[in-house]
Parts: structure tokens; sequence; C-alpha cells
């Protein structure tokens, strides 16, 4: 997994310098979430997209695309050989992802805020459907600005979503500047277990760490789980670490 996550912040620096367009700090940051979310923890079926017992992972935050799309290439669900194209008019890699990629994107979030909705929505019809999978979100820091989330939220954590998990990509960055220095959100976790989530704090770049966290996710039924983990923009890149 170390190595995954070496080879997508080589992948995210290539895509973006190839046309001076992307999200080159967020995507370095997140290297490991997505090396442990898409390559150890959820279940999916390479020859299947739409297997419906396949783990569901959704990106709120999906303007982190080149990450995104440099996952999906390396894990096999989308074609390599699509990547240089990547922001190129027509291409189905945009800046944003979109469903216009195909079955391994779950939803399209241009919008932020809207991810946690629509995963709680899933995990609920996970329970009604009897089909057994977890659903996981990515979100941003930024994103705890958007009243839907917390509404998604409360909702989950009132209806005992315990199979759902939100990864919250804690790097203190929106595009305004540093997030307290646009809207103070502290203290994050605690907001969280009063809605009734189980809350991780967790080193977003300590995959065994990370790895735990997730197993302590799934072992939690009763509850939904808020993996709250600290990021470092530009992670690996010093030049661009914390900026």
């Amino acid at each position: 997994l170390r190595h995954v996550a070496r080879v997508l912040r080589r992948a995210v620096v290539r895509m973006v310098r190839r046309h001076g367009q992307g999200y080159v700090q967020q995507g370095l940051g997140a290297a490991e979430l997505f090396a442990a979310l898409y390559f150890h923890e959820a279940a999916i079926d390479l020859a299947d997209p739409r297997w419906e017992r396949r783990d569901r992972c959704i990106l709120s935050t999906a303007h982190n695309s080149a990450l995104f799309h440099a996952a999906l290439a390396l894990r096999g669900m989308i074609r390599a050989d699509l990547l240089p194209d990547y922001v190129q008019d027509g291409s189905a890699l945009e800046i944003n992802v979109s469903e216009r990629l195909g079955p391994v994107v779950e939803g399209t979030f241009g919008s932020l805020g809207q991810g946690v909705s629509v995963a709680a929505g899933m995990a609920l019809a996970s329970r009604i459907r009897g089909i057994p999978y977890r659903t996981n979100v990515i979100l941003g820091d930024g994103e705890l600005q958007e009243g839907q989330v917390w509404e998604a939220a409360m909702f989950a954590g009132s209806n005992r979503l315990g199979n759902l998990c939100v990864i919250l990509d804690m790097n203190w960055m929106q595009v305004e500047g540093h997030t307290d220095r646009v809207l103070r959100m502290a203290p994050v976790g605690d907001k969280w277990r009063a809605f009734g989530w189980q809350v991780i704090d967790v080193d977003g770049h300590d995959l065994d760490a990370l790895l735990a966290a997730f197993a302590a996710a799934r072992a939690e039924t009763q509850r939904p789980t808020l993996l709250l983990a600290t990021t470092l923009p530009g992670k690996g890149v010093k030049a661009l670490e914390g900026i």
C-alpha cells in the first residue's frame, strides 16, 4: 500500500503537469486514503462494476479527480491509457468526476456537500433491500460548511446506519485559504459524536492506523463511522507541503 500511494502521487503530478489543470496538493495529501480504500478496504468486482454486493465508494470532493482517476486506473477499474487525456475536451476524465466515466462512478458531485446525503441513502437501501454492502464516502473538510452535510449526519446517526463510513480528509485547505479563516469548524469530532456517530481520529498518512480504523468501522454495526483523517496538502513534495 505504501508503494501504491507513491505511484498515485507520481500519477497526480504527471496528470496535472501535462495540461496545467487539476488539484495537486489535495491529491498528494490524500494518496494513503485512496490506497487504503481502493486497494484494501472496498469489496469490488473488476469483472462486474455493477455487482450488487460491491462496496459503494463516493467521492464527495469531486474535484480531487486526478487522484481518483489515477487510483481507478491502477486498480484496473478504468483503462490506464485514458489518463493522458485528463481534463481535455471530450474526455470522460473531467476535472470534476462525472458519471460519464461509467458505472465505476457511483454519483456526480459537482456541488460540494452532497456526498454524505447520497451515501446515507445507499446505506439505507442496503438494509431495505437486504443486500449486504458498505458505503464509503470521501469528504473534504471545507464541505463541513455546507448545511446538507449536517442534515445527512443527523439522518445517518438517527437511522443507525452502521454500514456507512465517512472518510474526512482534514487538511484545513479550501479555495479561499485555511478553513479556519473562512469558517471555524472545531470541535469537529464532538459534533459528529453528538449526531450518534463513532468517531476515530487517525493520521491520514499512517496506513497501519488507517487499516485498523477501517476494521473498527466494520466492527461497529449500530452507528455510522467517521474516520477523521488528518492529512498534509502536498505530502511527498517538500516544496508543496502545507501550502
